[in-house]
């Protein structure tokens, strides 16, 4: 290999490495963001079970309610 190649090789090499980082931390970033948004799903998916529990249960209470009188 010439001087010249071997240059090239080392070139195009750094080049990759750099590109790679790059994508890393691109990626890294994204599923950061990924994981945040599902925690955040998530949470109000409790929450929205736990306001259709209670609405079941106040309906419950109502339907109950006039039939005991």
């Amino acid at each position: 290999m010439s001087k010249t190649e071997c240059r090239a090789a080392n070139d195009m090499t750094e080049a990759m490495e750099t590109t790679m980082q790059r994508l890393q931390g691109r990626f890294q970033a994204i599923s950061e963001q990924l994981e945040s948004k599902l925690d955040q799903m998530g949470t109000r998916i409790d929450d929205l079970e736990k306001n259709v529990a209670e609405l079941m249960t106040q309906a419950g209470m109502e339907e109950q309610q006039p039939a005991s009188k």
